[in-house]
């Protein structure tokens, strides 16, 4: 750690190498915030990824520590009022999850279709959706 903090000293001494080096840690941050948002409504660790990008960002820039520190607190905060809940409560925030999800796939599908791979037989008529294969 002592190394970096001595490269990352010598790069603030020079201005234009700084302001390259943030703007590289800005647009990278930045990327993995927006791909960890696609993601968001995805089965995965589309929230960890968030934070990761937050993270980075974090490493350059003073309002992303405290937007990460006020996101950490929230979710903290989520997570400890959803364990006091009574387990039915518990059911319907999954449940509640898990139509968000298959109402994100539904659009998806409705707009781009089906995959190929996914047999045509198996999708229902009510559900309007068609396949690219």
């Amino acid at each position: 750690m002592g190394r970096f903090k001595a490269w990352r000293a010598s790069l603030r001494r020079r201005p234009s190498t700084n302001r390259m080096y943030r703007l590289g840690v800005g647009f990278l941050g930045g990327l993995i915030v927006v791909v960890g948002l696609v993601l968001v409504p995805l089965p995965g660790p589309g929230w960890v990824i968030v934070f990761v990008g937050l993270a980075v960002l974090a490493t350059e820039f003073t309002w992303a520590a405290r937007l990460e520190q006020f996101a950490r607190k929230q979710v903290s905060a989520w997570t400890k009022w959803v364990m006091a809940q009574p387990i039915y409560v518990r059911g319907l925030v999954a449940a509640g999850t898990a139509a968000l999800v298959v109402g994100f796939f539904w659009i998806a599908f409705l707009i781009i279709g089906v995959p190929g791979w996914f047999p045509a037989e198996w999708i229902p008529g009510w559900t309007g959706l068609k396949s690219n294969g």
